[in-house]
Protein backbone atom coordinates (compact mmCIF):
# COMPACT_ATOMS: atom_id res chain seq x y z
CA UNK A 1 0.00 0.00 0.00
CA UNK A 2 1.48 3.65 -0.98
CA UNK A 3 0.67 6.39 1.39
CA UNK A 4 0.57 10.01 0.13
CA UNK A 5 0.28 13.45 1.09
CA UNK A 6 -1.15 16.21 -0.50
CA UNK A 7 -1.09 20.06 -0.22
CA UNK A 8 -2.34 21.25 3.29
CA UNK A 9 -5.56 23.40 4.23
CA UNK A 10 -7.61 22.31 0.36
CA UNK A 11 -11.14 22.43 0.74
CA UNK A 12 -13.43 19.46 1.41
CA UNK A 13 -14.32 19.47 -2.62
CA UNK A 14 -10.91 19.62 -3.84
CA UNK A 15 -10.13 16.51 -1.47
CA UNK A 16 -12.67 14.62 -3.19
CA UNK A 17 -11.64 15.58 -6.22
CA UNK A 18 -8.43 14.13 -5.83
CA UNK A 19 -9.75 10.78 -4.72
CA UNK A 20 -12.01 10.90 -7.70
CA UNK A 21 -9.00 11.62 -10.22
CA UNK A 22 -6.71 9.28 -8.17
CA UNK A 23 -9.18 6.23 -9.00
CA UNK A 24 -9.38 6.62 -12.30
CA UNK A 25 -5.76 5.50 -12.51
CA UNK A 26 -4.78 4.34 -9.73
CA UNK A 27 -2.25 0.91 -9.63
CA UNK A 28 -2.18 -0.40 -6.31
CA UNK A 29 -4.06 0.55 -2.66
CA UNK A 30 -3.42 3.97 -1.93
CA UNK A 31 -4.00 5.71 1.24
CA UNK A 32 -3.99 9.73 2.38
CA UNK A 33 -5.25 11.52 5.37
CA UNK A 34 -6.51 14.94 4.94
CA UNK A 35 -7.33 17.53 7.21
CA UNK A 36 -10.40 20.26 6.20
CA UNK A 37 -12.25 23.61 7.77
CA UNK A 38 -15.72 23.07 9.51
CA UNK A 39 -17.99 21.08 7.10
CA UNK A 40 -20.73 19.26 6.95
CA UNK A 41 -20.33 16.44 4.65
CA UNK A 42 -23.81 14.18 3.80
CA UNK A 43 -24.25 11.18 1.66
CA UNK A 44 -25.01 10.46 -1.93
CA UNK A 45 -28.79 9.41 -1.17
CA UNK A 46 -29.59 11.81 1.48
CA UNK A 47 -32.19 15.19 1.64
CA UNK A 48 -29.99 18.05 2.66
CA UNK A 49 -32.45 19.48 4.05
CA UNK A 50 -33.31 16.82 6.57
CA UNK A 51 -29.58 16.28 7.50
CA UNK A 52 -28.43 19.80 7.36
CA UNK A 53 -29.02 22.56 9.87
CA UNK A 54 -28.72 25.07 7.43
CA UNK A 55 -29.01 28.06 10.00
CA UNK A 56 -26.50 27.35 12.02
CA UNK A 57 -24.25 26.42 9.70
CA UNK A 58 -24.19 29.67 7.78
CA UNK A 59 -24.08 31.12 11.11
CA UNK A 60 -20.77 29.75 12.31
CA UNK A 61 -18.93 29.81 8.73
CA UNK A 62 -19.41 25.31 7.87
CA UNK A 63 -19.44 24.84 4.31
CA UNK A 64 -21.75 21.86 3.79
CA UNK A 65 -20.80 19.60 0.69
CA UNK A 66 -21.96 16.18 -0.55
CA UNK A 67 -20.13 13.61 -1.28
CA UNK A 68 -20.54 10.76 -4.04
CA UNK A 69 -20.73 7.65 -1.92
CA UNK A 70 -23.66 7.11 0.47
CA UNK A 71 -23.95 6.76 4.53
CA UNK A 72 -24.44 9.04 6.64
CA UNK A 73 -23.95 12.70 7.19
CA UNK A 74 -21.06 13.79 9.30
CA UNK A 75 -19.32 16.77 10.71
CA UNK A 76 -15.60 17.77 10.09
CA UNK A 77 -13.54 20.29 11.56
CA UNK A 78 -9.72 21.07 12.59
CA UNK A 79 -9.88 18.18 14.90
CA UNK A 80 -11.07 15.58 12.29
CA UNK A 81 -9.11 13.23 10.23
CA UNK A 82 -10.57 12.34 6.74
CA UNK A 83 -8.32 8.75 5.34
CA UNK A 84 -9.09 8.31 1.63
CA UNK A 85 -8.19 4.44 0.74
CA UNK A 86 -8.13 3.94 -3.25
CA UNK A 87 -7.57 0.60 -4.61
CA UNK A 88 -7.74 -0.65 -8.06
CA UNK A 89 -10.36 -3.16 -7.39
CA UNK A 90 -13.63 -3.14 -8.36
CA UNK A 91 -15.07 -5.34 -5.87
CA UNK A 92 -16.22 -2.43 -3.27
CA UNK A 93 -17.21 -4.76 -0.34
CA UNK A 94 -13.71 -6.95 -0.56
CA UNK A 95 -12.34 -3.30 -0.44
CA UNK A 96 -14.82 -1.80 1.69
CA UNK A 97 -14.14 -4.78 4.45
CA UNK A 98 -10.57 -4.59 3.86
CA UNK A 99 -10.28 -0.85 5.14
CA UNK A 100 -11.97 -1.48 7.68
CA UNK A 101 -10.21 -4.22 9.59
CA UNK A 102 -7.26 -2.30 8.20
CA UNK A 103 -8.45 0.85 10.17
CA UNK A 104 -9.85 -0.85 13.23
CA UNK A 105 -6.47 -2.85 13.43
CA UNK A 106 -4.36 0.51 13.02
CA UNK A 107 -6.52 1.75 16.02
CA UNK A 108 -5.67 -0.97 18.35
CA UNK A 109 -2.18 -0.71 17.48
CA UNK A 110 -2.25 2.90 18.82
CA UNK A 111 -4.05 1.61 22.23
CA UNK A 112 -7.35 1.94 21.43
CA UNK A 113 -9.69 -1.36 21.80
CA UNK A 114 -11.57 -0.69 18.67
CA UNK A 115 -14.29 -2.78 16.92
CA UNK A 116 -16.10 -2.85 13.39
CA UNK A 117 -19.95 -2.69 13.40
CA UNK A 118 -22.50 -4.26 10.66
CA UNK A 119 -23.26 -0.17 9.91
CA UNK A 120 -19.42 -0.01 8.85
CA UNK A 121 -18.66 2.02 11.83
CA UNK A 122 -15.99 2.02 13.95
CA UNK A 123 -16.09 1.62 17.91
CA UNK A 124 -14.14 1.93 20.61
CA UNK A 125 -16.01 1.56 24.24
CA UNK A 126 -19.43 1.30 22.38
CA UNK A 127 -18.47 4.89 21.17
CA UNK A 128 -18.36 5.55 17.64
CA UNK A 129 -15.02 7.13 16.65
CA UNK A 130 -15.44 6.72 12.83
CA UNK A 131 -17.55 6.19 10.39
CA UNK A 132 -17.20 5.06 6.54
CA UNK A 133 -18.51 5.16 2.98
CA UNK A 134 -17.49 4.10 -0.37
CA UNK A 135 -18.04 3.91 -4.04
CA UNK A 136 -17.33 2.17 -7.17
CA UNK A 137 -15.87 2.88 -10.43
CA UNK A 138 -15.41 1.04 -13.59
CA UNK A 139 -11.77 1.64 -12.81
CA UNK A 140 -11.61 1.14 -8.85
CA UNK A 141 -13.35 1.66 -5.44
CA UNK A 142 -13.24 4.41 -3.51
CA UNK A 143 -13.40 4.37 0.65
CA UNK A 144 -13.03 7.33 3.03
CA UNK A 145 -13.33 7.48 6.73
CA UNK A 146 -14.31 10.45 8.98
CA UNK A 147 -12.61 9.91 12.55
CA UNK A 148 -13.76 11.89 15.37
CA UNK A 149 -9.86 12.69 17.23
CA UNK A 150 -10.87 15.95 19.09
CA UNK A 151 -13.66 17.40 16.96
CA UNK A 152 -15.85 20.34 18.28
CA UNK A 153 -18.63 18.42 19.56
CA UNK A 154 -20.63 21.63 20.12
CA UNK A 155 -20.85 22.19 16.56
CA UNK A 156 -21.51 18.54 15.80
CA UNK A 157 -24.68 18.39 17.82
CA UNK A 158 -25.89 21.69 16.68
CA UNK A 159 -24.93 21.69 12.49
CA UNK A 160 -26.43 17.99 11.77
CA UNK A 161 -30.04 16.84 12.29
CA UNK A 162 -30.36 12.92 12.23
CA UNK A 163 -33.84 11.57 12.45
CA UNK A 164 -35.19 10.41 15.92
CA UNK A 165 -36.01 6.84 14.52
CA UNK A 166 -31.73 6.69 13.92
CA UNK A 167 -30.89 8.29 17.25
CA UNK A 168 -33.47 5.36 18.47
CA UNK A 169 -31.60 2.85 16.24
CA UNK A 170 -28.53 3.53 18.15
CA UNK A 171 -30.56 3.99 21.68
CA UNK A 172 -29.14 7.85 22.21
CA UNK A 173 -31.24 10.93 22.39
CA UNK A 174 -28.57 12.61 20.40
CA UNK A 175 -25.52 12.74 18.10
CA UNK A 176 -23.42 13.92 20.53
CA UNK A 177 -24.13 10.64 23.17
CA UNK A 178 -23.27 8.34 20.07
CA UNK A 179 -19.70 9.72 19.87
CA UNK A 180 -16.83 10.31 21.27
CA UNK A 181 -13.32 11.93 20.49
CA UNK A 182 -10.61 9.58 20.91
CA UNK A 183 -8.07 12.01 22.29
CA UNK A 184 -10.04 11.71 25.45
CA UNK A 185 -9.95 8.53 25.13
CA UNK A 186 -5.83 7.80 24.90
CA UNK A 187 -4.39 11.26 24.06
CA UNK A 188 -1.85 11.50 21.20
CA UNK A 189 -1.08 14.49 20.78
CA UNK A 190 -3.04 17.07 18.18
CA UNK A 191 -4.64 16.11 15.75
CA UNK A 192 -1.19 16.34 13.17
CA UNK A 193 0.34 14.36 16.03
CA UNK A 194 -2.02 11.63 15.93
CA UNK A 195 -2.24 11.90 12.06
CA UNK A 196 1.55 11.06 11.27
CA UNK A 197 0.96 8.07 14.09
CA UNK A 198 -1.94 6.64 12.20
CA UNK A 199 -0.29 7.17 9.01
CA UNK A 200 2.25 4.85 10.03
CA UNK A 201 0.14 2.14 12.18
CA UNK A 202 -2.36 2.00 8.83
CA UNK A 203 1.24 1.26 6.84
CA UNK A 204 2.43 -1.28 9.14
CA UNK A 205 -0.82 -3.08 9.64
CA UNK A 206 -1.32 -3.70 6.27
CA UNK A 207 2.11 -5.31 5.29
CA UNK A 208 1.09 -8.00 8.53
Amino acid sequence: MKVVRFSEGLALTEYLALEAEMVKTVKEPTLFTWIVAPTVIYGRHQVREQEVNEAYCAAHGISVVQRQSGGGCVYADGGNLMVSFISPSTHSQEVFDTFLQLLAGAFRQLGYDAVTTQHNDVLVGERKVAGTACYTTPTGTVVHASIVYDINLDALQQAITPSAAKLEKHAVQSVRQRVINLRRIHDLGNTQSFRQVLEEALALFYRK
